[in-house]
């Protein structure tokens, strides 16, 4: 049985700082109304295939279940990798799981961050890959280039197999201008899009040749492996213990397997903003606008608000991003180097990196408004159905006012109700717990007060999630 197996593990620092450590932009939408991961998921549900399987980090467990609940759609499984160890161990993570139930089972493994622009196209180069796969070949997708882009791999096509299909001759490096250009010239290389087609049982043959330490440890991971609703979590001191590689590198580059199919697709990794300027719509002007935006006088630039006006005149070839704790601003040739930025931001332990001002959780999110000394004003939306921890503050005090939804409130032995517009008071020291029992999401603005309100000022003492201390 084919099955979708999305690698979500990405922190997608060169889109900071709408992308970060926390919140990665496959959890975004960047390209669309839906996420990266959405995205990806939907475009699946045009093959026949089982439900798709995920491999995502731990911390993003819940925000990966959230999504697929959105869409409605049920998955094999999520697999928990305890800490990331690149793609060749996440796949045999994945294909470990499949042969379980199904020996002959065929891997769709797709990054869960790339933009495919027609969809119809991707299907039809599955359906086409997809015998050879079952015939023990290890596929990769190449697509056809439409400049000298020297900010992807290459896949050098050997013999044809078939219509559009390929032996895998080698992969190549970036390139340089120079070499890209005769590349594209030649008509024998394709883009790396980083996308397989493989047995699952057939990959892990090939890890064992090629990578057996990898095969090894993912294996002893998995035997050990706990779960609990649709996680799977692989040993994480044993998982610690395996090498990192990627698929590229472990199998694909040194297998006589390896095959390829051609792609055309409207593909994009979404590797830089500039990017989203290439498949944009664009104004008369060459520019992109996204969110509150005015400009004047401008051209060749993208640029993007996601909380307040945002106004440029005069500039060209820009990149300008604003969030509601940090603002951009990159010559759209140079967007690249924003990873650089990210790591300082790392080295001077500046919260930055990895959180917005807005903050996910399994429950939903919680938004710090106003921050001043003693008192925090947050505006916190909790999902329907879910249930924050039973907690206790050794240090502040709650205020709680329900502007949309209903709550449920927990204080020490009591438990209430409140609808829109009413309030409570939560004491120091009191156990409390807010719950959603409604339909839509509850909304409701918290004033904390008291001597210290960092997030770690918490003791739980029940938690649905696994949280409890």
């Amino acid at each position: 049985m084919l099955t979708p197996v999305l690698l979500s593990g990405g922190v997608g620092s060169r889109l900071w700082p709408v992308s970060r450590e926390a919140h990665p932009k496959q959890f975004l939408p960047l390209a669309g109304e839906l996420s990266m991961l959405q995205e990806t998921l939907q475009r699946t549900t045009g093959l026949q295939a089982a439900a798709p399987l995920v491999v995502c980090n731990e911390e993003h467990r819940f925000m990966v279940a959230e999504q697929l609940r959105q869409l409605e759609l049920d998955s094999s499984g999520l697999i928990l990798e305890p800490q990331g160890r690149n793609t060749a161990p996440a796949v045999a993570l994945a294909a470990l799981h499949l042969v379980r139930e199904d020996p002959q089972a065929v891997m769709l493994v797709l990054p869960a961050d790339h933009l495919i622009q027609q969809v119809d196209a991707f299907v039809r180069a599955v359906q086409t890959a997809l015998p050879l796969a079952e015939q023990g070949r290890l596929m990769t997708f190449g697509v056809v280039p439409t400049s000298p882009e020297t900010g992807y791999g290459y896949i050098k096509c050997g013999a044809a197999l078939a219509d559009d299909l390929f032996v895998l001759e080698r992969f190549v490096e970036k390139p340089d201008a120079p070499t890209a250009r005769s590349y594209l010239e030649s008509g024998d290389y394709l883009w790396n899009s980083g996308m397989f087609l493989l047995g699952a049982q057939t990959y892990l043959d090939e890890l064992q040749v090629q990578a057996p330490e990898i095969l090894t440890r993912c294996r002893e991971a998995m035997v050990a492996a706990s779960s609990d609703m649709d996680f799977v979590r692989p040993d994480a001191e044993i998982f610690d213990q395996c090498p990192a590689d990627s698929i590229d590198y472990a199998v694909m580059e040194k297998t006589e397997r390896g095959g390829v199919v051609s792609l055309d697709c409207g593909w994009s990794d979404v590797g830089a903003w500039s990017a989203l300027w290439d498949v944009a719509e664009r104004d008369p002007d060459d520019n992109v606008c996204k969110g509150d935006v005015i400009l004047d006088n401008c051209s060749g630039s993208y640029i993007r608000s996601d909380s307040r006006l945002v106004a440029a005149t005069g500039v060209q070839n820009l990149v300008v991003v604003e969030t509601p704790d940090a603002v951009l601003v990159a010559p759209r040739d140079q967007v690249q180097d924003v990873k650089g930025i990210v790591n300082r931001l790392k080295e001077q332990a500046r919260p930055e990196a990895s959180l917005h001002r807005r903050v996910y959780r399994p429950w939903g999110s919680y938004e710090s408004l106003v921050s001043a000394e003693r008192f925090q004003v947050k505006r916190i939306v909790v999902n329907p159905g879910q249930t924050l921890s039973l907690q206790m503050h050794h240090h502040r005090a709650e205020h709680w006012i329900v502007v949309k939804g209903t709550a449920e409130v927990t204080c020490e032995d009591k438990v209430f109700m409140l609808g829109e517009d009413e309030s409570t008071y939560i004491p120091l020291g009191h156990k409390h717990r807010l719950a959603n029992p409604g339909q839509i999401p509850l909304e409701i603005i918290e004033v904390q007060s008291g001597s210290y309100l960092g997030e770690d000022d918490i003791v739980r003492f029940e938690d649905v999630y696994g949280r409890s201390e």
